[in-house]
């Protein structure tokens, strides 16, 4: 049996390439034959070329390598243009699609069409060494205190908003001593009752925005469940995001929401007053403060969205629905589950057995 193949194998590489040159002639007999078969051959062998190149990484193109295989295409059936594109990767695609992202946004809130003028913009390097100085030396100024002070000694007209920007990137404080839980985990290990609400947007392959509220249970780090809607959302929608995202599950007692706006329509709070759910408000301006939703957010992002496209709400509804179902069934989310239970058996005990 194994001759067999063995004798097999070189007929079936002659049959192959006997073929290949009938279809090649029959090519050649066509009108601009000619000129066809000899650009794909050209585009045949500048590929080999740059696939070639000694890189660990994808060989970069460069500007002779993008005219040579622009110009080669021309002369090439569009039926088989698409089997050339080997060279094109995945992530090119996403990088692409993230460019177009980015662009759109630029168009949409940028304060003008044209570029502006190159040069320093927003405060300038010694302002800003002196707003972190002074904030490092006197810990207690907030940002008011600080543009009064400025203003005072420098004769420098600043607004607090500018000093509340300079201190959120490029101040750091040093030890505190205020290294324990922040309120949020205190709650949560407190009353074992605690759910955490955010919402994010993100991009579809047609460029169509898409709101996504992710509903997060504190204490046991676990995806409650997601909601989608397309763009331009209100007190309504949130709620019937919220709505669908704990369908089917047992309602917490608290739930910790950012000062978005949409957290404020009077329908969303009338929906929280129905459901018996008390609101925790966390620190305005202070994303750390909402650190559990904020990381569960970001792996969403890296580990999914940015490696997948989608068309519309309910393509994201159905990918988002198989990654909880497998962010559910990780080795990671049961060992933290575990941890917990580990960690709140001491609390559990009655008060006769702590005496």
């Amino acid at each position: 049996m194994l001759a067999i193949l063995v004798a097999f194998t070189p007929m079936r590489e002659l049959l192959i390439l006997a073929i290949r040159l009938l279809v090649t002639f029959s090519t050649l007999l066509r009108p601009g034959g000619v000129r066809a078969v000899a650009a794909e051959s050209l585009l045949l062998k500048h590929q080999l070329l740059i696939s070639n190149r000694c890189r660990q990484r994808a060989p970069n193109l460069t500007t002779l390598d993008r005219v040579m295989l622009g110009l080669s295409t021309l002369f090439i059936s569009p039926r088989r243009i698409a089997k050339f594109g080997a060279l094109i990767k995945p992530a090119t695609l996403f990088k692409f699609h993230q460019a177009l992202v980015n662009r759109k946004y630029r168009l949409l809130f940028s304060s003008s069409s044209r570029r502006r003028k190159p040069g320093p913009k927003g405060p300038s390097a010694e302002l800003i060494a002196a707003i972190v100085e002074m904030k490092r030396r006197n810990p207690r100024f907030g940002c008011v205190r600080i543009a009064q002070q400025i203003s005072h000694v420098f004769g420098i007209e600043i607004d607090k908003d500018v000093v509340r920007r300079v201190l959120a990137k490029h101040y750091r404080p040093g030890h505190t001593g205020a290294d324990g839980p922040s309120w949020l985990t205190f709650i949560a290990h407190a009353k074992d009752s605690l759910w955490s609400v955010d919402l994010f947007r993100c991009e579809s392959i047609l460029l169509r925005s898409q709101w996504v509220l992710l509903v997060m249970d504190v204490c046991t780090r676990r995806l409650v469940g997601f909601g989608v809607e397309r763009a331009s959302i209100d007190g309504v929608s949130v709620c019937r995001m919220f709505n669908h995202a704990i369908a089917g599950q047992q309602l917490p007692k608290h739930l910790s929401t950012d000062h978005d706006p949409l957290f404020r329509f009077h329908r969303w709070l009338a929906n929280l007053r129905v459901l018996a759910i008390e609101e925790v408000k966390s620190v305005p301006y202070a994303p750390v403060s909402h650190p559990f939703i904020e990381r569960l957010i970001g792996t969403i992002r890296r580990e999914y969205l940015d490696r997948a496209f989608f068309w519309n709400s309910m393509d994201l509804n159905r990918k988002l629905s198989e990654f909880q179902d497998l962010l559910q069934r990780s080795p990671r989310s049961s060992l933290a589950r575990r941890r917990y239970a580990r960690a709140t058996r001491w609390c559990a005990l009655p008060r006769s057995c702590c005496a």
